[in-house]
């Protein structure tokens, strides 16, 4: 009811009776539209749940929030409300503990079935901590948790718990097929045989067993073969090296470690042209240098038998540009000197026309390989002298190891 007080202004009059007369057409429209929803059917919700309807999604769930069953977070200054979780939590743990460590298999059971396989090892380990003594709810634990371990690739811990339920139910095929399973994984495959033998003692028709057999079996047939490859390489590599070894030896041929490297030369090795004949030729990889302008060349295989000319021929094999460019204009074969480094430091010439062989079998002087490559200079006749005159015995031999 509107209370009207005296009022000198007759519009101020009509306006208050004009609000008035709006709000009870209001509160019988209200009236109105409540009839109808009981007429049609929709019977008028309760004060509490018109109360929810009216708030958004997270007013609710922050409500929710204050119950103890459904609480995410705990405000710490709410000591009253604490307390009532810290008993909820306490209530776990109230009865037998036979009954405790089988109400948290089950709920890891739970976990387990929803792939939370970490929430699952949590309830597990929690009734195994109960030590209930009751060797088959153990053994379930034990089991169970290996199972999530297996899930979670934690192989090592999969094996312990398995064992450990196996202690308790020695005939747990389960335990063996997982263990199986764990070390099948990490690649143990003689143990997950072993495994697999003693759960097949016990039920030889079970087919996972049979199944996991049947891959580990494969599995050892497969390394084995793989192991006798590479076993009869490795005796392969030994036989093909002592052959090598055999040959240069026969042939009177040292080599010299330097500190020249073989990077250069990148996988070229000096090898026997029918590996486990030593009378067939010597490839050798081989440097070619040219002192005089500081430029090198590499060939990753050269015959014993190659002359010093041929060994020209093939490196300057190149366009006419090369020797007009001012600096190559003596670098033609025939213009050419061939040298090679002794084994006191010094020089030697080498015929052009002789194989490089007959160099490295000569006693006199004695002309080495170096980190079993072969080093050879290829100097401009015209410049020859003055190069030779440069050479130090002293900065060669330092380069030897």
């Amino acid at each position: 009811m509107v209370e009207i007080s005296e009022i000198d202004n007759d519009a101020t009059v009509d306006y208050i009776v004009g609000e008035w007369e709006k709000k009870q057409a209001e509160e019988e429209s209200q009236k109105s539209a409540k009839a109808n929803k009981i007429n049609n059917g929709e019977p008028e919700l309760p004060p509490q749940l018109a109360e929810a309807s009216s708030k958004s999604t997270d007013e609710i769930m922050a409500e929710l929030n204050k119950l103890p069953f459904f609480m995410n977070t705990l405000d710490d200054n709410d000591g009253e409300e604490r307390s009532e979780i810290e008993a909820l939590k306490a209530l776990a743990y109230e009865g037998e503990p036979d009954e405790v460590a089988e109400n948290f298999k089950k709920q890891g059971n739970s976990s387990y079935k929803g792939k939370a396989w970490k929430d699952a090892i949590e309830f597990y380990t929690k009734g195994l901590s109960v030590n209930c003594g009751v060797k088959s709810i153990d053994a379930a634990l034990y089991l169970n948790r290996a199972a999530c371990n297996l899930e979670l690739k934690n192989y090592r811990r999969c094996i312990n718990d398995c064992k450990e339920c196996l202690l308790r139910q020695p005939k747990n095929v389960k335990a063996c097929y997982r263990a199986a399973r764990a070390y099948f994984a990490i690649e143990h495959y003689h143990e997950a045989m072993e495994v697999l033998n003693f759960a097949h003692s016990i039920d030889d028709k079970n087919p996972a067993v049979n199944s996991l057999m049947k891959k580990v079996q494969d599995k050892i047939k497969y390394t084995e073969e793989l192991k006798e490859k590479r076993r009869k390489k490795e005796e392969e590599q030994i036989k093909v090296a002592q052959d090598l070894e055999a040959a240069i030896r026969a042939r009177g041929i040292t080599s010299i470690k330097s500190s020249y490297g073989t990077e250069t030369i990148g996988d070229a090795k000096i090898h026997l042209e029918d590996p486990h004949d030593i009378e067939t030729q010597l490839i050798i990889p081989t440097i070619v240098i040219y002192p005089t302008v500081n430029e090198f060349d590499v060939i990753s295989e050269v015959s014993e038998l190659t002359t010093p000319m041929e060994l020209m021929e093939l490196v300057m094999n190149r366009p006419d540009e090369y020797f007009a460019d001012g600096k190559h204009d003596n670098f033609r074969p025939k213009k050419l000197e061939a040298y090679m480094e002794t084994e006191d430091g010094g020089l030697v010439r080498i015929p052009k026309k002789s194989p490089i062989n007959s160099v490295l079998m000569s006693q006199t002087p004695r002309v080495p390989l170096f980190d079993n490559i072969l080093r050879i200079y290829f100097v401009p006749k015209v410049d020859s002298a003055e190069w030779i005159k440069k050479w130090k015995k002293q900065d060669a031999l330092s380069k030897r190891n």
